[in-house]
């Protein structure tokens, strides 16, 4: 049992949340102003913020994420008209580095990142296989999300670990192919899958 907290309340938050709980670990789920308290008491901390504003928002939130694990799940990007992504808001970086960057005393994991939310608590709910990546400095960090993953329904398999906080580039730029997607094939469940 671990304890977590996860920011943000809304679909992502909400669903990620359920299913940790569900899996037997304390959540607390934390709006904006109890996000101090919960992050404070908390040994995971899931940054489920929309990616526009989360480099502010966990910034401020530096001592209390002192030696945490942030597991992020966010995307940075502006919008098209229709509300669908449309472009990286970090071109050249990502949400990711920037976050481990502003918090050095944290141990920041990006996943769950490159596919729509539905996946993220019910892998096996898709046709076909999907691919969890990791991306981190921190190996221990990194066996934490592991185990996270796995109580989500994540088969061992199924889970990539690309290197570095510096892959969350190429992870996040998968966002883009969000809209095409939907607009392809309507609102369904995807996720990217590597196949070999």
């Amino acid at each position: 049992m671990t304890t977590i907290a996860v920011l943000g309340n809304g679909r992502v938050g909400g669903a990620l949340a359920r299913a940790l709980a569900d899996a037997g670990h304390e959540v607390t789920v934390a709006d904006r102003s109890s996000a101090a308290p919960a992050a404070a008491g908390a040994r995971v901390v899931v940054n489920a913020t929309p990616g526009a504003g989360s480099l502010d928002r966990l910034t401020a939130l530096r001592g209390q994420l002192r030696g945490k694990v942030l597991v992020d799940v966010s995307n940075a990007t502006t919008d098209g008209p229709d509300g669908l992504p449309n472009d990286l808001l970090h071109p050249g970086s990502s949400l990711g580095e920037l976050l481990q960057e502003a918090l050095p005393d944290t141990h920041v994991v990006k996943t769950l990142n490159t596919m729509l939310y539905p996946v993220m608590t019910a892998p096996a709910s898709l046709d076909q296989a999907p691919t969890a990546f990791l991306s981190g400095e921190d190996a221990q960090a990194k066996q934490v999300v592991r185990g996270l993953l796995a109580d989500l329904g994540w088969r061992a398999e199924w889970v990539t670990d690309l290197g570095g906080i510096r892959t969350a580039r190429a992870t996040e730029a998968a966002i883009l192919f969000v809209p095409h997607v939907i607009r392809s094939a309507g609102f369904r469940p995807f996720a990217v899958s590597i196949v070999h």
